[in-house]
């Protein structure tokens, strides 16, 4: 009776540790997963933001620069076009701070010009110099500020940033993948003469991985669902100093992060026990005493 519960209390202690385990690796890999989709997102935006500046003779009509507005929308890789009057430009606060007194004082009139703000969407160095060559084209435009430079170094990191999340969660996941499975293996060994005991009465493969199969699918639940809390706890707790990390936009993406642990507990749990117990099963008595 006292060696029962004493093998009752190891088997419950594994399973505990196990599904705890489970749950913290599955929380791991929901993070790095969050991470690495704000990651490409950030980078998405940064390279939506970048803008040319196509700068205007100050003596061009109206209807001119209605026209060149019309033109401008129809180049391909341009996605937003923008109207900047010079006098918004000299009242931008960014661009007082720069002088130590009122430009009014030291100059006559405002030696800005009138410009159009080209929102692109073409990554190319290429097709970005053809753009830039056909708004310098346009009659009426005296000035194109590219920042060609930034651009490019823009470009570069932005693609070595890439490659290296993505190669640290393939490793990650690697990683992840092997610890759980040599978690569920280790909570199978404690019950390997269970199963070697089932075979000797005569039980079927599928009789015996039943009720095993039965708790790996609770414990992938379970740990799905503790490493969501855990999860979600983290975001409540960094949405004080960052309250756009659970904006509108990021909530679609924190319940496919959510939604994904939960099912990758519950799938790689019963995959796991289903090759774990299969060993046992199909292993010889003999050799179940000396594993």
């Amino acid at each position: 009776m006292r060696n029962d519960k004493r093998i009752k209390r190891k088997v419950r202690r594994s399973y505990v540790v196990s599904t705890i385990s489970i749950s913290l690796v599955l929380f791991l890999l929901g993070g790095v997963g969050y991470m690495l989709s704000a990651a490409l997102s950030t980078a998405h935006t940064l390279r939506s933001s970048i803008t040319l500046s196509a700068e205007l003779d100050n003596s061009i009509s109206p209807e001119r620069k209605r026209e060149i507005e019309q033109q401008i929308g129809t180049f391909e890789g341009v996605e937003k076009v923008s109207y900047s009057p010079k006098e918004e430009k000299i009242e931008d606060a960014e661009f007082r701070r720069m002088f130590a007194t009122e430009l009014e004082s030291i100059l006559e009139e405002n030696p800005l010009r009138n410009s159009f703000e080209v929102a692109i969407s073409t990554r190319e160095k290429a097709a970005t110099d053809a753009l830039v060559d056909k708004l310098s084209s346009i009659e009426g435009v005296v000035y194109v500020a590219y920042p060609a430079s930034t651009i490019e170094q823009l470009h570069s990191t932005i693609t070595k940033i890439t490659i290296i999340l993505a190669a640290f969660g393939g490793a990650l996941l690697i990683i992840s993948l092997i610890l759980l499975n040599n978690t569920i293996r280790l909570a199978i060994f404690s019950r390997r003469y269970l199963i070697n005991t089932l075979k000797l009465v005569g039980a079927t493969k599928g009789y015996i991985m039943r009720p095993f199969l039965a708790t790996a699918a609770k414990q992938g639940l379970w740990a799905g669902i503790i490493a969501s809390l855990l999860f979600i706890g983290s975001l409540a707790a960094l949405s004080g100093a960052m309250p756009e990390i659970i904006a509108t936009a990021e909530l679609i993406k924190i319940g496919i992060v959510v939604g994904g642990m939960i099912l990758i507990g519950l799938v790689i749990s019963l995959l796991f026990t289903t090759f774990a117990v299969g060993k046992f099963v199909n292993m010889k008595t003999n050799k179940i005493y000396l594993y």
